[in-house]
């Protein structure tokens, strides 16, 4: 069963079938061509898997990214980027870095950070003299700390999957997040001297007082939602909610950039967006709940730990293999499917559960980045107003730096955990 399961799914996604129909399809063809299980089962195994609370941070979160992006407060935080880091040759494009780092610390899409600030700094970038494609290419791949650095929906999603802390997740991803970021900003700064780009970079800049009274408000509202998480206050649900009421507040009666007209256009872009990911989730776990009635994670994990002895080539291992996934499977699928097989595996040699779910979305968020179903790279490309193929070449620096962190993150758990350890022990 699960060899037809895996075989329909692949060729549905080779004939460009949506990901969601496509883990649908095969789990109704192992469930209704190998059981003797009654159709009502699907029914039943798509609410199992949506009636869990954690869940619904994921409209709220992508809701409040969305209410940021038209109400000003993404525009604000690329002028305190800016203020800040935006003098020197460069600068510009760090400030591109430093500004998806403040945005993914709310919004926890890298799709809406993707168009949230690319849609202010790619044109930028593009006006003060940098080349398209590298403009496009550095925003696809720093719009990935979105998914990296808390709140994160596949962090959310990781630990509905295996039953891992979630605030533990959120916190172990501030290392890793801020260790990507320092690596790309020192790479475009480089880059750019080599290149002789970014010399115009200080013009038009606002002073840096000036620039942070104008993003107070922005800058709070991180802030409230990690603040009342750690502190005990509010659960990651219940925090998204508040930076959805925080969001419209701000946009509606304090910028005032935000109107009553443009409330309606703006629910359904996250209604869409949120329909899509739950639609996934459904549909693999569906998938995930067929492949364990045969036994195939428990299988799978004692394969694993029997063939990569040790927690360092186990880690290798999988994190060669999670690289191709990543490239042709939506993060959020591979998430439900394979984090319940790969993290028991990860533990029977060792591996702590939060520092491995760390390891698996900086890895998957490599996905998002890497052709030919990188999401990231067609929001990019959208909003440059640019083909893929003038991104490839500076995108391939990027995804090298990236790999280099990610090696980091995954043999020094330290990195992960020691704010772990700190804060939530």
């Amino acid at each position: 069963m699960s060899g037809a399961m895996l075989a329909t799914m692949m060729v549905m996604f080779a004939i460009s079938i949506p990901i969601a129909v496509a883990i649908g399809l095969a789990a109704f063809v192992g469930l209704a061509g190998f059981t003797n299980l009654p159709l009502t089962v699907t029914a039943q195994q798509v609410f199992v898997a949506l009636d869990r609370f954690p869940l619904a941070a994921i409209p709220f979160f992508i809701l409040a990214g969305n209410l940021m992006d038209i109400g000003g407060l993404s525009r604000r935080l690329v002028e305190l980027a800016r203020a800040f880091v935006g003098g020197i040759q460069g600068g510009l494009a760090a400030t591109c870095v430093v500004t998806c780092m403040i945005f993914a610390a709310i919004s926890g899409s890298s799709v809406a950070t993707t168009f949230a600030v690319g849609a202010v700094l790619i044109p930028a970038l593009k006006r003060y003299g940098y080349p398209i494609g590298f403009a496009a290419a550095l925003q696809a791949t720093a719009a990935e700390l979105g998914v990296i650095i808390p709140p994160s929906i596949p962090m959310i999603l990781y630990g509905v999957a295996t039953q891992t802390s979630i605030p533990e997740l959120f916190i172990a991803g501030f290392a890793p997040g801020l260790l990507i970021a320092v690596a790309l900003i020192a790479t475009v700064l480089v880059w750019c001297r080599i290149k002789g780009w970014g010399k115009r970079d200080a013009e038009g800049r606002l002073g840096r007082r000036v620039a942070i009274r104008q993003a107070f408000w922005a800058l709070l509202m991180p802030v409230i939602v990690l603040g009342g998480i750690y502190g005990g206050v509010t659960t990651p649900t219940e925090a998204s909610v508040v930076a959805v009421v925080y969001a419209l507040i701000v946009g509606l009666f304090l910028h005032r950039e935000l109107t009553f007209a443009d409330l309606l256009p703006v629910f359904r872009k996250s209604v869409v967006s949120s329909t899509v990911i739950m639609f996934i989730i459904a549909t693999a776990s569906l998938f995930s709940y067929l492949l364990n009635r045969q036994g195939i994670p428990d299988a799978a994990a004692a394969w694993l730990t029997s063939t990569f002895e040790g927690p360092g080539m186990y880690m290798l291992a999988v994190n060669f293999f999670l690289f191709l996934v990543g490239m042709f499977i939506e993060t959020s699928a591979s998430i439900i499917v394979l984090a319940p097989i790969l993290q028991e595996a990860a533990q029977r040699v060792g591996i702590d559960p939060v520092h491995f779910g760390t390891v698996m979305v900086v890895n998957l968020a490599l996905g998002m980045i890497t052709p030919p179903f990188g999401v990231n790279l067609f929001a990019a490309a959208q909003v440059a107003g640019c083909s893929i193929d003038k991104m490839l070449k500076p995108l391939m620096i990027f995804i090298a730096v990236i790999i280099t962190c990610l090696m980091i993150v995954a043999y020094v758990p330290a990195l992960s955990l020691f704010l772990r350890d700190i804060v939530m022990r």
